[in-house]
């Protein structure tokens, strides 16, 4: 039986223009995108900070010196809203199902994100609580089975209790290896149909 069910963030709550956030960085700090790519995700920088190596603090710092820009918060926050696009379909079905099972979010992301996740995304407070998550936390990225773990453990909930939800198939399989049960995300009502198999839905449920 699924006591939760851990949502993905990115292409599953949310749409993510990656070109739109690197546009907006461009802009600011007068480089070409082409060097945003390089020095943000060619890098490693990013991965960095999803895995926890930096705190929000240096995160910030050491993205505006990639960058050759001294980024302030307001603005990295900017330019990261700039590429989020809410789902509501999705939103409203793990809404749906909150009375059913316990509903969290664990996306690869920094802890910066994290502070800033409302100013973001205020769509997830309400409907997820303090149950939103990123990898940095954990000092683990996704596909890698211990930032499920973990992030489990901080939930006080049961690996074979819980149904995972990602986009990426690699997610999943690592979500699986850790003993979760996975559903990869394709679109909405996909996702209302493997919500209607483990019960967490009535059969007749539609997506309004």
């Amino acid at each position: 039986m699924i006591t939760l069910v851990l949502f993905d963030m990115n292409e599953v709550l949310c749409r993510y223009d990656k070109a739109a956030r690197i546009a907006a960085l461009a802009r600011l700090s007068g480089r070409s995108p082409e060097a945003i790519e390089a020095a943000i995700w060619g890098s490693g920088f990013e991965d960095r900070g999803d895995a926890g190596e930096l705190d929000a603090e240096a995160y910030l710092r050491g993205f505006g010196e990639c960058i050759g820009h001294p980024l302030s918060r307001a603005e990295w926050t900017a330019a990261q809203r700039a590429a989020m696009t809410p789902m509501p379909e999705t939103l409203d079905l793990a809404a749906r199902i909150a009375g059913a099972a316990r509903v969290a979010v664990l996306t690869n992301n920094s802890l910066l994100m994290l502070q800033q996740i409302d100013a973001l995304f205020p769509e997830l407070r309400p409907i997820f609580g303090d149950a939103i998550h990123v990898s940095a936390e954990f000092r683990a990225r996704k596909p890698d089975p211990e930032a499920y773990r973990r992030c489990l453990d901080r939930l006080g909930a049961a690996a074979a209790a819980t149904l995972f939800v990602d986009d990426g198939a690699g997610n999943v399989a690592g979500a699986e290896r850790a003993g979760l049960a996975g559903h990869r995300f394709v679109d909405a009502a996909g996702l209302a149909a493997a919500l209607q198999r483990h019960g967490l839905l009535p059969p007749a449920a539609r997506l309004v």
